[in-house]
């Protein structure tokens, strides 16, 4: 597969085609026509003598100092280099790869003044596996992800470190093992490759991926739950739901419902009970307001893959550079402290149900759904450490967008701090993905206890799967592999598949 680059129509698609599956990268033609265009105008902007930021001065408070044409190369090399200063642990390789795609998508829509030949070893680094280590602290997120985008250029400009064909290395050495050429950076060109959103963005958009994913799962525990709880479905109608007509809500509720159908294991009103509890009669509602809110994530997220967030920005049409503040992250910053919140509000009620399936006084079944209870523990301990990640999550919920520090001597003086909400939006989805795996191991063992009646045509399935990998517990043994075993249908996108191929079309 090769993704073909215009700067215009960048997908989630695209992204995890890259980044996960090594799909190449290649310029269309048009984005090579407004590269090679706008670093006419910087050549011109250069010869002329202008006076403009960041490509004829300084950076940041230096923003008035103005830098003889001869020292131009030195002082795009001191860019990077003084500013790769990032903190903590490298990126894994797929985020460090959507990255640098991000940029290489920027810069392609012809307004930073790059090489082309700059341009074009920054994508053989992509389609020869040259990965730089990106530390992932260290961004203010404004003037753009500047100290992890300088360790992407390390590599570019023979410096740093990268991985290559598994092995972590001297960029150096990486660059000239791939065959890729190494750069001297131009006038802008430091500048062009390190201001904007790429990192925070990058790191947003395979969380948002995989987001995705967790709100079907989220639907399917869902379902599961009714399955184990007896539940009441007359909640699921579909008139109860246009009457409040939330697109989210209304979709949930007609999923759960279409995945139950047939099913011989719920209950209508006043058969056994007049109504469920919150976690499961208010699920269409919870996991729709998530979904209408990452929705509204995905489409922001998918704007910024395809904009310009450079500083100065090269209008080829007038030949100017004018400088502006594209860069600043606060449309991401917003949008991924929502996204976060969206993500941790699904945990929390399903840990909700997860509760209230391992505690007898709400279940009617065996305490912590295992026989002999005392000798064995059972699901006890699952519970707790359900709990505890929905307690991370609600501290890590809170809004990253809402702090600012000033910066480059008050110059830079107000932040979106986007990347950090990008990072905690990404630690909450795993927490999600696991607290999910807990609540689906738990009703599979309370629907063999309950007696299975029969099944929903995509709960059946959902359970098949879930018991190939995790037996029935019959008494206590180390359930942290179980967990495991759950969790990896849901990253493999078995679980998902499994349900989709059996019930047929579903509005996830």
């Amino acid at each position: 597969m090769k993704v073909i680059i215009t700067g215009e129509n960048l997908t989630l698609e695209d992204v995890v085609a890259v980044a996960r599956h090594g799909a190449e990268v290649e310029l269309s033609d048009k984005a090579r026509e407004n590269v090679l265009r706008s670093r006419k105008v910087v050549d011109e902007i250069i010869d002329e003598k202008r006076v403009v930021y960041g490509v004829t001065t300084g950076f940041g408070s230096f923003c008035n100092t103005v830098i003889p044409t001869e020292e131009s190369k030195k002082l795009q090399k001191n860019l990077i280099i003084t500013h790769a200063v990032g903190a903590g642990d490298p990126f894994p390789e797929d985020v460090a790869r959507t990255i640098m795609l991000l940029r290489v998508n920027n810069l392609a829509k012809g307004f930073s003044g790059i090489r082309m030949e700059t341009l074009e070893s920054l994508i053989g680094m992509i389609n020869k596996g040259v990965t730089p280590v990106i530390p992932e602290k260290g961004s203010l997120g404004a003037s753009g992800d500047l100290a992890p985008l300088s360790h992407m250029v390390l590599p570019l400009i023979g410096l740093g470190e990268a991985w290559y064909k598994g092995e972590k290395m001297s960029g150096e050495e990486a660059m000239k093992k791939a065959g890729v050429p190494i750069i001297e950076l131009t006038e802008k060109e430091g500048l062009a490759l390190i201001n904007g959103t790429q990192v925070m963005n990058a790191v947003g958009a395979l969380t948002m991926y995989d987001a995705l994913n967790l709100v079907k799962v989220s639907d399917i525990a869902t379902a599961l739950s009714f399955e184990a709880q007896r539940g009441v479905i007359d909640a699921l109608q579909p008139r109860m739901h246009t009457v409040r007509p939330h697109k989210g809500q209304i979709d949930s509720a007609a999923i759960i419902a279409h995945l139950l159908e047939g099913s011989k294991n719920v209950t209508h009103q006043a058969e056994i009970k007049v109504q469920d509890a919150y976690a499961l009669r208010c699920a269409p509602q919870v996991h729709g307001a998530s979904k209408d809110a990452i929705n509204y994530v995905k489409e922001q997220i998918e704007i910024e893959m395809n904009s310009v967030t450079d500083n100065p920005i090269i209008f080829a049409d007038t030949k100017e550079g004018i400088s502006g503040g594209n860069f600043h992250g606060q449309p991401m910053a917003l949008s991924f402290d929502f996204l976060g919140i969206a993500l941790s509000e699904l945990a929390n009620i399903s840990e909700r149900r997860l509760e209230r399936l391992v505690n007898p006084a709400l279940s009617g079944l065996p305490a912590f759904l295992v026989e002999n209870g005392g000798v064995n523990s059972g699901f006890m301990i699952v519970q707790y450490s359900a709990a505890s990640l929905v307690s991370e999550n609600k501290v890590l919920a809170h809004p990253a967008s809402v702090d600012s520090i000033p910066s480059s001597a008050n110059q830079e003086d107000h932040v979106s701090m986007g990347t950090i909400a990008a990072r905690k939006a990404n630690t909450i989805m795993k927490n999600l993905r696991r607290v999910l795996s807990m609540e689906i191991m738990c009703a599979c063992q309370a629907i063999d206890l309950r007696g299975d009646k029969g099944m929903g045509i995509g709960t059946k399935p959902a359970y098949e799967v879930i018991r190939k990998v995790c037996p029935h517990l019959d008494c206590d043994r180390p359930l942290y592999g179980d967990i495991n075993n759950c969790e990896n249908t849901i990253i493999d996108g078995i679980l998902v598949n499994a349900v989709e191929k059996a019930a047929g079309e579903i509005n996830f």
